[in-house]
């Protein structure tokens, strides 16, 4: 069943976690095998979980040379390339003392839009699945273009979420709640709760952020919530740091209520967020 609040996100039937670059690249590697361990006790719980990634790019920068994120497509592919190999097998070392095995899925927008390559994304997660292997999912960085980029991991993971029919969905990076304003500014107050179908064109979220290590920000965290919730998926925007937390179900984060639709409902709903 559909988590319809946080403290229904231990023991759930399925989930989609979300980490974004800056949490778990660079000198936030440390990160990978805390976050790791709310996974794994997840996972041990009998929920089956989906780990979508960023963090190729920024990880490979090193191998590189590269001081800060290239801006030029085909440096970023062969960052892409190299740090993916090394961001998995970080992720399959912390996740060897659980005995959880990890499978690598890289998709690219053009795979969810297409019927067909949809399908087989599908079939491939749900036997990895029932398999009890953890997928951990990234954007194909190595083939996608700029006109056929998904723009960011949030909305890959929103996109994943209705893809397996997660029961919820967590996106974690660097800050522990969504606020009323950018948090810096005077009057900025925590969002607690936001109920399906808030008008939220009074808030303000800042735009789309582009730093040294990957590319986000509270807007496209919003756009990716309000894309799954629409879909009937309930969602919490938190920090790493807080993952333990939030999968215990505690009152951390921003929750987002999902919409109480039928499949045909979701989609139209979907439509009308995309729009």
């Amino acid at each position: 069943m559909s988590a319809r609040s946080r403290a229904d996100l231990p023991g759930i039937r399925r989930l989609v976690v979300k980490v974004g670059s800056s949490s778990i690249s660079g000198e936030g590697s440390w990160r990978i095998p805390m976050l790791v361990h709310a996974l794994a006790e997840a996972h041990r719980s009998g929920t089956e979980v989906v780990l979508v990634s960023s963090g190729a790019i920024a990880t490979g920068m090193p191998y590189l040379n590269l001081e800060s994120r290239p801006t030029d497509l085909a440096t970023q592919q062969a960052a892409a390339a190299v740090g993916q190999n090394v961001l998995v097998y970080r992720y399959q070392e912390a996740l060897r003392p659980f005995d959880i095995v990890a499978g690598q899925v890289l998709l690219t927008a053009g795979d969810l839009e297409n019927p067909v390559h949809r399908s087989n994304a599908r079939r491939a997660m749900e036997r990895l699945l029932s398999l009890r292997i953890l997928p951990i999912v990234n954007e194909n960085d190595t083939v996608a273009t700029h006109e056929i980029r998904f723009g960011d991991n949030d909305r890959l993971a929103a996109l994943v979420a209705q893809l397996v029919g997660a029961d919820a969905l967590v996106l974690l990076s660097d800050i522990a709640n969504l606020y009323t304003r950018p948090p810096g500014e005077p009057g900025a107050e925590p969002l607690d709760v936001i109920a399906a179908g808030d008008d939220l064109a009074g808030l303000e979220f800042g735009a789309k952020v582009v730093n040294s290590v990957g590319t986000g920000g509270a807007a496209t965290k919003v756009s990716a919530a309000r894309l799954a919730a629409a879909a009937g998926i309930g969602v919490l925007v938190t920090s790493t740091d807080q993952a333990a937390q939030a999968l215990a179900g505690a009152h951390v984060g921003t929750w987002f209520e999902p919409a109480d639709v039928t499949p045909q409902a979701a989609t139209d709903a979907i439509a009308k967020v995309e729009a």
